[in-house]
């Protein structure tokens, strides 16, 4: 009679742990990294009581997070705060759906930011970047090849084991069902953000986000989108930035920090002025939202100054969304940063469909630097000369691909090395920056 009882409750437990992973939708993602408490994010298919269980790897004790009960309002995601936490550590963590534990066959884990200040040198560490995941829904694709391909490259990108991801925008492409409703918008949302082999890779890395053209609105979009708030709204929900509208104008501008590195994350397409308008001055991040970047660019006191735009800064090819298309905020942007003498500014960018290094000599200032990553699984082009002159020589490469960016060496000597890898993890080439080389040179 034992035996059976016990085997009935097996039998009953494991009914009702399968009935709750089945209401999983997507997730667990890890998303921003503090001293004091992380972001996990997670999404069920209907309403659903949420909690998380979380152990630092040393310690024997573990704690929860409180319960939240998902709802329709906002695509039953719940965003949930591990925050008995101390600094600089791993923890394990697990997932709750209705009070029964939801196994995942992958590694969850996030971790705390180091107070490394005062006390040590910086401790080194690594990130990866990318920009433009398409993931095909063939019903609503465009007739023909399908566009999206090569999503083993997020294996790939977890086997690298940065310690968080910057999303560098064409993180979802809109499609023409989805432009005109936010039933629709949240749908392509929703539905990307499910890709099955994404899951490991948001589980165990932090994760941070701007976005472009296509996660924004339509192809090209600009502040004219009229449902740029409808997706304002389903972006701050789907990503777990620390922050967002930093410059308190709309939109998306984010910043957080990791260690020695600060990160300014822009959004070129809420108080952008059409391409194709005529008028010079042409905003495209927007003289708010530029004003905001140069003060805090300023007070920033970070090794290395991170902007991190959907679209290329530095290129000087005047052609489909670079920068150079806005050719007088572009310029403004270059002759602030030189008048403010704002040192370790680094640049980086998506959008492009291929990756480049491109890099701007400046008479009496450091080189400016973008790097451009792109695409992960959205369709590449052949290589062509788009008329960049400040291209580096090699520093490209046309086939689907993420960046390993790797900080290293005490606080007086830092370096930051970029490494493109292609979408089965193999070495394609490298660049490494010091700090001394971001800086002016004292005036006499």
């Amino acid at each position: 009679m034992k035996k059976i009882t016990i085997l009935l409750f097996v039998i009953f437990t494991s009914f009702i742990t399968k009935g709750q992973t089945e209401l999983l939708q997507s997730g667990p993602m890890v998303g921003y990294s503090d001293f004091r408490e992380v972001l996990i994010w997670v999404q069920t298919k209907s309403a659903a009581e949420v909690k998380i269980e979380y152990q630092a790897t040393d310690e024997q004790e573990s704690h929860f997070t409180e319960s939240l009960t998902t709802s329709k309002d906002n695509d039953f995601i719940a965003k949930l705060y591990p925050n008995e936490v101390d600094y600089g550590k791993t923890y394990t963590y697990k997932l709750y759906i209705n009070g029964d534990y939801v196994p995942r066959a992958y590694p969850l884990e996030f971790k705390t930011q180091t107070l490394w200040q005062w006390r040590t040198d910086p401790p080194d560490f690594s990130f990866a970047i990318g920009s433009c995941f398409y993931a095909n829904e063939p019903k609503d694709d465009r007739p023909g090849k399908p566009y999206g391909d090569g999503y083993e490259i997020f294996n790939s990108i977890l086997e690298k084991d940065p310690d968080f991801m910057v999303w560098l925008g064409d993180n979802v492409y809109l499609r023409t069902p989805d432009f005109l409703t936010e039933r629709g918008i949240r749908h392509r949302y929703r539905y990307v953000r499910a890709t099955p082999e994404l899951q490991p890779l948001l589980g165990s890395i932090h994760h941070y986000a701007t976005w472009d053209d296509h996660d924004y609105g339509p192809n090209d979009s600009d502040r004219s989108y009229v449902n740029k708030d409808i997706t304002e709204k389903t972006f701050n929900d789907y990503w777990g930035n620390l922050n967002t509208d930093a410059a308190k104008i709309g939109g998306i501008t984010s910043h957080f920090l990791w260690n020695d590195l600060e990160f300014f994350m822009m959004d070129n397409r809420y108080h952008r002025d059409p391409n194709r308008q005529k008028t010079p001055n042409k905003a495209y991040l927007g003289q708010a939202q530029l004003d905001w970047l140069i003060k805090a660019l300023s007070s920033s006191k970070a090794t290395f100054k991170m902007v991190c735009i959907g679209g290329q800064t530095i290129s000087d090819a005047a052609v489909f969304e670079n920068y150079a298309t806005y050719p007088e905020e572009r310029q403004a942007l270059i002759e602030r940063l030189n008048k403010e003498r704002i040192e370790g500014v680094i640049f980086m960018s998506g959008d492009r469909h291929h990756t480049e290094l491109s890099r701007l000599e400046r008479p009496g200032a450091y080189p400016l630097i973008d790097i451009t990553c792109s695409p992960l699984t959205s369709g590449v082009h052949k290589p062509r000369d788009e008329g960049n002159t400040l291209q580096v020589e090699g520093k490209t490469f046309y086939e689907r691909n993420f960046g390993l960016v790797k900080v290293s060496g005490p606080r007086t000597d830092r370096q930051l090395v970029l490494t493109i890898y292609n979408q089965k993890g193999e070495k394609i080439w490298d660049y490494a920056i010091k700090a001394k080389q971001l800086r002016y040179t004292k005036k006499d």
